[in-house]
């Protein structure tokens, strides 16, 4: 197996052969598709993990992760290629990956949009939020443009002199700014005007304005679910899937019935997010929303992360709602329990809990800006928070560079953290997968009632802890249809009662099973019969194929005789 690192994060090219390695050397366990292209021609690779020698993946319930939509967000990657390698080092000696291998599928996009990862990870980076197709126009607008002006292979702030600057150097500590008091005269201190490292187009030596991105488009917002244009929500492109990426992404998971449930890999926060963006948990069917805060209490058990809404919890303004997104479309559209995981919090890692996860960006307390500095001089020497330094801007001339080096500890976490914060995410997947529902034979009985006729009837069950629809809302679509038996007769046999393909409705799981207060009559939900008379004078083979796209197809031949 090839040797993959955890404390670093891959460019396209080392991906790609690690990802061949895995498909050359594991084909038993392992499959590699490319499921299109993205803008810039690469390929998008879909690694299809199970143990083919238990059936094809598509005759089993699957799981769905995708990672690294946004370019800098590339944990999600790295934590991808961990639950690969995971799933293959420990099949065979781990009990729990070699049920969920042998019984179920995963289907992982470790790198969703590799354009814009390749400049995030370039030795002279740029940052953009998604895709490198400019959008929504196709020129560079003037103004303050996002850049690394001094070649040290990251992007800081500037600090500007300005009597009018909104920032003054904080006393106990003149590396942090602080707001400057609102009844403080111009001039009457040391003050700042804070910019992002870069250079100005168009300069004209007065006025500085923040140039619209040219990289405009938020992926994460191309989905079907509720789009919206540009007037109402930047980045969404021209149309639902109008981008290659998400069509690709699109058209995998509709390719897909078996899918049952779906993680997309993001940072920053340290949180599991779940639906909706844009309505209130009114909205959701009760059984489901009751099974999204159980499934959340289980991540959270097992990562740390707490599980959150939203719309609740993790809208960026509060008039306003996300629209577009990956597991609002996954759910509510293809009916699976979805989740976007947003990897690591350096709020975390200074000891804040019950912190609102938007709302503090925009404003919390001085003491939080010394905690945060503090654990960067101690655990992340001269890399996390860096001294402001003197520079010669070509344009505005003597200027700092400094702050947070946002990409190294930040919008990721730096790469000796990085194992130890991916790590338990890998468990939350399988778990994750294993409470998919599952059919599989109770009974099967072949009774001769006469010379040459069989009775036969077949009962199934669903063995999984979620029912073979997953979710209420996919009955509520229409996004899944019931259980079939099918029958292929031996040669001149005929059907004297039953059809030979007939529907044999949902079956429950054990979701609902909480506690118990007193006796109740639950009867046998996860259980179904299917009966049938069958002529067939001169015996031979008879073939049951019982399926559900999301619990899975059990073949059976018996011979009558």
């Amino acid at each position: 197996m090839p040797t993959v690192r955890f404390d670093k994060f891959y460019r396209y090219a080392e991906l790609t052969s690690i990802l061949q390695a895995w498909a050359a050397e594991q084909p038993d366990r392992f499959k590699l598709d490319s499921i299109g292209q993205s803008f810039a021609g690469r390929d998008i690779w879909l690694a299809t993990v199970t143990n083919f020698a238990t059936g094809p993946d598509a005759d089993k319930p699957a799981f769905f992760i995708e990672a690294n939509i946004h370019a800098t967000e590339v944990t999600g990657c790295t934590a991808a290629l961990h639950l690969i390698d995971k799933l293959l080092r420990h099949y065979g000696t781990d009990e729990k990956v070699t049920r969920v291998i042998d019984t179920r599928a995963f289907y992982i996009v470790p790198r969703l949009n590799p354009d814009g990862a390749e400049l995030a990870l370039a030795d002279r980076p740029k940052f953009i939020r998604s895709s490198v197709r400019p959008y929504p126009r196709t020129d560079q607008q003037d103004g303050l443009i996002e850049e690394d002006i001094d070649g040290d292979g990251r992007i800081l702030l500037m600090r500007v002199r300005d009597p009018n600057g909104a920032w003054k150097p904080y006393p106990e500590d003149p590396r942090l700014l602080i707001p400057r008091e609102p009844d403080e005269a111009p001039g009457s201190g040391e003050f700042y005007r804070l910019l992002t490292e870069g250079t100005l187009q168009n300069y004209d030596g007065v006025t500085i304005k923040t140039a619209p991105a040219l990289h405009g488009l938020d992926l994460n917002r191309n989905y079907p679910m509720e789009w919206a244009t540009e007037s109402d929500q930047r980045g969404a492109g021209p149309y639902p899937t109008s981008e290659p990426e998400i069509r690709a992404e699109v058209q995998a998971v509709i390719d897909r019935p078996n899918i049952t449930g779906y993680i997309s890999y993001h940072t920053f926060s340290g949180v599991h997010l779940r639906p909706y963006s844009g309505h209130s948990d009114d909205d959701f069917p009760t059984a489901d929303l009751r099974t999204y805060k159980i499934i959340g209490e289980r991540a959270t058990k097992i990562t740390g992360y707490p599980a959150k809404s939203v719309f609740h919890d993790f809208k960026y303004e509060p008039k306003q709602v996300i629209r577009g997104g990956s597991d609002d479309w996954m759910y509510d559209h293809v009916g699976v329990y979805a989740w976007t995981t947003e990897f690591w919090s350096p709020q975390q890692q200074i000891g804040l809990k019950d912190y609102h996860l938007i709302e503090w960006l925009r404003d919390h307390s001085i003491e939080d800006d010394l905690k945060l500095l503090k654990w960067s001089d101690e655990v992340l020497p001269r890399q996390g928070y860096v001294t402001w330094y003197p520079f010669e801007h070509p344009q505005l001339g003597p200027v700092e560079l400094g702050g947070w080096d946002f990409m190294y500890c930040w919008s990721n976490p730096p790469a000796e953290f990085l194992e130890k914060e991916i790590t338990p995410h890998a468990d939350f997947a399988i778990f994750h997968l294993l409470i998919s529902p599952q059919l599989e034979v109770h009974t099967l009985e072949v009774k001769p009632v006469g010379e040459g006729t069989f009775h036969v009837r077949l009962v199934l069950c669903n063995t999984g802890w979620l029912p073979t629809n997953v979710t209420q809302k996919a009955l509520d679509r229409k996004a899944v249809r019931p259980i079939e038996a099918e029958l292929t007769l031996p040669e001149g046999a005929t059907l004297i009662n039953g059809e030979k393909k007939i529907e044999c409705g949902q079956l429950e799981g054990r979701v609902q099973k909480r506690s118990i207060i007193w006796s109740t009559d639950e009867g046998t939900p996860d259980r179904v019969k299917a009966e049938w008379v069958i002529a067939a004078p001169q015996g031979g083979p008879l073939k049951i194929e019982a399926r559900h796209a999301r619990a899975g197809t059990i073949r059976r031949e018996v011979e009558l005789k």
